[in-house]
């Protein structure tokens, strides 16, 4: 069932396609900053797993945010570190972005006093 969910899938496409990315960083961030992402990102799909489990998911739902902004902002280091090519960077926003999305509607519609406003000042 968990992968008939579009953001499960999509996180999963995401650890496809940054493994070989990551592979790419200099040798000496490969298991620095490139292995963080890694673990992060998993970390990701691994609350996904959890949150879809779970009777009340309002907690894995606000993991899964913070999960997903801690992602981005190693993502964008790496770019800045010119670990990432600028292509490459803007294809992993993109896919961070439809994640975070979908994110936004699972979070509407199982934490009724959500609102991004609101939940951006609590975070």
């Amino acid at each position: 069932m968990l992968q008939n969910l579009v953001i499960y899938q999509k996180t999963y496409d995401l650890l496809l396609w940054l493994y070989p990315v990551v592979n790419k960083f200099p040798k000496s961030q490969r298991f620095v900053l490139g292995q963080h992402i890694e673990n992060k990102a998993l970390d990701l799909l691994q609350l996904l797993i959890r949150a879809q489990a779970a009777m009340d998911k309002k907690t894995y739902l606000r993991g899964i945010s913070i999960a997903l902004d801690e992602l981005r902002t190693l993502v964008r280091l790496a770019k800045d570190l010119k670990f990432m090519q600028l292509k490459q960077y803007e294809q992993a926003a993109d896919r961070l972005n439809e994640i975070a999305k979908l994110l936004c509607g699972l979070m509407k519609r199982f934490i009724p006093e959500y609102t991004e406003s609101a939940y951006q000042k609590q975070g």
